[in-house]
């Protein structure tokens, strides 16, 4: 290999940056209810903001922000995405992936349901990402 060649996707890949807060579920879920979906646009920013510090890649979290509020719904493939991009960088297999996302949009629709099993899944394995490197809730 030479100097300027990249690992290979597959290798794990050290993170410095600083470890993110865990989340509760069912916290995020209350407060989204509670501020009418607001909520929602700052847990973009913020875990975005948070992988982003943490990994050195991603959208950041004010482009999260502006990608919730005027393109919202491609919000949680990217998040997915971007989740599992911090496990596979450990050299993990991915609890969650952009094809994550479609359970919100396909049947966000019906009572929100698709939605909330997006949301759990993506906020369990962000929370237990950062608990695996000493984050308390």
């Amino acid at each position: 290999m030479s100097d300027t060649q990249l690992p290979a996707p597959s290798a794990a890949l050290p993170m410095t940056g600083p470890v993110g807060q865990v989340r509760g579920t069912g916290t995020c879920i209350l407060l989204t209810i509670v501020t009418l979906g607001f909520y929602t646009w700052y847990w973009y920013y913020k875990t975005h903001d948070e992988m982003k510090q943490h990994s050195g890649n991603g959208v950041g979290g004010a482009v999260a922000l502006i990608l919730a509020i005027f393109l919202g719904f491609v919000m949680p493939f990217l998040t997915s995405n971007e989740v599992g991009d911090l496990y596979e960088r450990r050299g993990q297999a991915r609890p969650v992936s952009a094809i994550t996302g479609l359970w919100a949009i396909l049947l966000g629709w019906f009572f929100f349901i698709g939605l909330i099993v997006w949301f759990v899944k993506t906020n369990n394995a962000l929370n237990e990402y950062w608990e695996s490197l000493g984050a308390t809730s």
